[in-house]
């Protein structure tokens, strides 16, 4: 790193000692007093165009390749797949238009230097040209959006009524999770109830509630449709699981939600990263304050039979707190305690 540094210092110190002598060779062409210089510095000009176009361009290629594997996670979910063939489709649209494109300028700038006895021609306009690159950008990006368009509807679409449905909360600066029980309907929640035992303000006076609960961590099954509940307690976060190609933001005010079907449990995808310390990440990517760094959470995922055995081990935020419901109606403690019982 440190060679890297020194090589870099020594290129930039060399790159503005050059400009200092270019600037001083325009001067005087625009003094009138050195017609060769101008020619002279316009070859070594383009003739450096087309070297950094190739040096530029190389290491474009070279890096590219060299760090794919880093910057392209294995997939681990369904539509994770569709995200990734629209992503590598746009990739080539748009990389292949931006090669020409750069080709095209460089070369440009090498063809139609300056020469004292060369004069720029008259084009004032051309329709058809005009035309051709106004529609043929215009239906890519149609084409682009609309598949674009029909991937997002799909993930923020209803999710299946078998879905697995777990209630992720951002607030500065964590995350909390919440999983209904057996009933597999989360309870209301209204911000007036938070209080430091309440953080998530659920309404304990509705029976959906009496046997939900709280998770350190979220466990989801492989090869089941899951949906998260977002939501966040006080600014803009943003719930983005790479591995599962999730990613939504938690609004204030506004609950967002996004169904996914996980493919890989955990300890496959330690298997196939040859890695035992992997664990699937839950992060925030809206920078929400001075904490934003630490809102890191993991998500297990597990077969069917062991995420039934986990979930038949927790504990209700009743069981966990009796005092939650002190207030509430006698009908809702004894509801709570026949849920309790069983």
């Amino acid at each position: 790193m440190m060679g890297f540094l020194i090589a870099l210092g020594v290129l930039i110190l060399v790159s503005i000692i050059w400009m200092v002598y270019r600037i001083q060779s325009l001067v005087s062409v625009v003094k009138g007093s050195d017609k060769k210089t101008a020619t002279g510095s316009n070859k070594i000009n383009a003739a450096l165009f087309i070297l950094f176009l190739l040096g530029a361009g190389g290491l474009m290629f070279w890096y590219s390749i060299k760090e794919f594997d880093n910057y392209t996670l294995p997939i681990a979910s369904e539509h994770g797949v569709v995200t990734d063939k629209l992503f590598w489709i746009t990739m080539a649209v748009t990389g292949v238009v931006f090669i020409i494109t750069h080709i095209l300028l460089f070369w440009f700038s090498y063809t139609y230097q300056y020469k004292e006895d060369k004069r720029a021609s008259f084009y004032p306009d051309n329709n058809k040209l005009e035309i051709i690159w106004t529609l043929v950008p215009a239906l890519v990006l149609t084409v682009l959006i609309v598949s674009g368009w029909k991937a997002w509807t799909d993930i923020t679409a209803p999710a299946p009524e078998n879905a697995h449905v777990v209630e992720v909360m951002g607030y500065q600066f964590a995350w909390e999770f919440r999983y209904p029980g057996k009933d597999n309907q989360l309870g209301s929640y209204d911000y007036r109830l938070i209080n430091p035992s309440n953080s998530r303000g659920v309404d304990f006076t509705d029976k959906n509630s009496l046997d939900d609960f709280p998770a350190q961590k979220i466990v989801i099954p492989k090869g089941e449709p899951v949906l998260f509940k977002i939501r966040s307690r006080d600014v803009l976060h943003s719930v983005f699981a790479p591995h599962m190609r999730l990613k939504m933001d938690a609004v204030p005010g506004m609950p967002t939600r996004f169904w996914f079907v996980p493919t890989k449990t955990t300890a496959e995808m330690r298997a196939e990263l040859k890695d035992e310390e992997f664990v699937y990440e839950l992060a925030c990517t809206e920078v929400c304050g001075g904490g934003h760094f630490s809102m890191r959470r993991e998500i297990e995922v597990v077969e069917p039979a062991e995420y039934q055995k986990w979930m038949a081990e927790q504990q209700t935020f009743i069981e966990m707190d009796p005092e939650l419901i002190a207030d509430a109606p006698a009908e809702i403690k004894e509801l709570a305690q026949i849920q309790i019982g069983e």
